[in-house]
Parts: C-alpha cells; sequence; structure tokens
C-alpha cells in the first residue's frame, strides 16, 4: 500500500505541475464538508502553499472545489484565509460545489466548469444539533401558513404546526438566508465583476462604462435567484453553467471544449477523487506541497 500511494502521489504531483503551467497559479484541491472543525488544517494547507518558493509576481491561486456544502459562516472564513494570501483566484468546480460551495465559488475572478459539472442552489444549511438542513425550506413552509391565517383558511392542524414552532430558531435561519445574500453580493462586486468596466451584451448600454451600483444590482439579482426554491424546486438541484449563463447571466468559464484544458482537469481531479474513495477519506486536501 505504501508503494502504491507512493506512484499515485508522484503522478499526482505531476498531473498538478502541468495544470500550475497552464493557468499560471497554484494549484490546490479541497475535497469534502465545509465546516468550521476544518478551519485550522485549512488555514495551515494555504499557509504552506502560499510559503513555499513560487514564480516571481505570480500571485494566482487555482483553487479545485468538491464538497456537498456545509456551513456559509465556514465557507466566509475559508474565503478570508485564502485572499489573505492570494490577489487572483480562480476556482474550478470539476464534478459539483453544493449550497456553501456555491457560496464560496462566488468568491473566484473566475468560475471553471465543464458541461457536467454543477453548482446548487444556495438554501443556506443550519445545524440542528443533528444533522446540516435547509433552512429556506422552513420559512418558506411557516411564510405559507401565515399567508393562509391571514386570509381565515389555516386548519386546526397547521395551528398547532405553526403555534409549534421555534420562533429563536426561525430567526436564525432568517440570520443564515441574509448572510448568503449578503456574502455574495460582496464577493461578486469585489471579484467576480472587477474586471466587468464595459457593458457588452445589453443592447442599450452596449459599449457604456459600468457602474459600482449596476454591479451591485447584478449580483443582489444573481444572490436572490440562486437562493429562490420557488425556481429550483429541490435544495439538491444540478445548475449546469449552460443554466448559470442562460438564467443567472453569470459568465461561466466553460471548458467543455478546451481540448488542452478539459484533459488536464479530468486526469488529475478524476484520478484523485478515485483515490479518495478508494480510501474512504470524508475531508481531503493536496497541493505540491500538501498530501
Amino acid at each position: 500500500m505504501q508503494i502504491l500511494d507512493e506512484t499515485v502521489k508522484n503522478e499526482l504531483t505531476e498531473r498538478l505541475r502541468r495544470l500550475e503551467s497552464h493557468l499560471e497559479g497554484d494549484v490546490a484541491f479541497f475535497y469534502g464538508s465545509i465546516e468550521a472543525s476544518v478551519m485550522r488544517v485549512f488555514r495551515d494547507f494555504v499557509e504552506r502553499m502560499a510559503a513555499a518558493v513560487r514564480i516571481p509576481d505570480r500571485n494566482r491561486l487555482v483553487f479545485f472545489l468538491n464538497t456537498p456544502g456545509g456551513s456559509a459562516e465556514a465557507a466566509e472564513k475559508m474565503v478570508e484565509i485564502i485572499r489573505h494570501h492570494y490577489h487572483e483566484v480562480f476556482i474550478v468546480v470539476p464534478d459539483f460545489a453544493f449550497s456553501a460551495g456555491t457560496i464560496l465559488s462566488m468568491s473566484g475572478d473566475r468560475i471553471y466548469m465543464d458541461y457536467s459539472s454543477s453548482l446548487g442552489p444556495i438554501d443556506p444549511q443550519v445545524w440542528n444539533g443533528k444533522e446540516w438542513v435547509p433552512a429556506l425550506g422552513y420559512l418558506d413552509k411557516v411564510e405559507a401558513l401565515l399567508k393562509k391565517a391571514a386570509s381565515g383558511q389555516l386548519t386546526n392542524a397547521e395551528f398547532l404546526v405553526l403555534q409549534n414552532q421555534d420562533l429563536a430558531v426561525l430567526a436564525r435561519y432568517e440570520q443564515a438566508r441574509d448572510l448568503t445574500v449578503t456574502l455574495l453580493k460582496e464577493w461578486l462586486v469585489e471579484y467576480k465583476f472587477r474586471d466587468w468596466t464595459i457593458h457588452r451584451t445589453d443592447p442599450e448600454k452596449k459599449g457604456q462604462s459600468v457602474t459600482r451600483g449596476e454591479k451591485q444590482e447584478r449580483a443582489e439579482q444573481i444572490a436572490l435567484k440562486l437562493g429562490d426554491n420557488k425556481l429550483w424546486h429541490s435544495h439538491g438541484r444540478m445548475i449546469g453553467p449552460g443554466t448559470l449563463e442562460r438564467v443567472l447571466r453569470l459568465e461561466i468559464n466553460d471548458y467543455s471544449a478546451d481540448d488542452k484544458l478539459r484533459p488536464l482537469v479530468r486526469s488529475y481531479n478524476d484520478l484523485l477523487t478515485d483515490y479518495i474513495a478508494r480510501g474512504g477519506f470524508p475531508l481531503f486536501m493536496h497541493s505540491r506541497e500538501f498530501f
């Protein structure tokens, strides 16, 4: 097993270096849930990578993200750690980055996906003491019951359900929802829209300069749509790059037809995720300096 691990490690490092050369940045890979418990090891992981000798004047991170989601607060801290060390960040989603992973993806200067990659709705996940649960489902149900109550159509059974709701818990869910919108608005304007200076598609504004207010307005539209349960219908909805560009008008670097980048991404990601699956690792990070 030790010989096999060493062989896989050497091969992954070689494939990683090819990606670094092609995308001109430090490549890092994250697999697992986004939780507060991983922050210390993630901090050390990024610090070790950033401190290593690298090409002068290159301050770009190419961050591979595979995650089912987790905590928006933890995603915010991961972005703070990354941005402390790197000026420019490319997020690469070869497979999926759901929930908090989608939130984190919106902090990238670029988001790389291919036709089989998926982001998801940003329904915030809240820990209920036993498991992560989507907050917006609860809020939507309570809102529907309140509307029925206001119109005098609430049944006795529904009244009991409404009466038993914990207001403190509902307030926490509302705070989680508001945090996700705030983070997306801040990150999209600061990073993703940083180089969006001229209108390119709006026929009425084409060629005109983009104002900060317009960037904020577009960012809020994206945030609200990503958090709209009525639009996606399922917290587990897999949203591909075509839908992101068509419905959200969010620019994605789609490498589906890139004959140079696509094989580089897949050869690295698929070997590494196969290794992770074989080992049953719930959390895994990889870089030139860390395995």
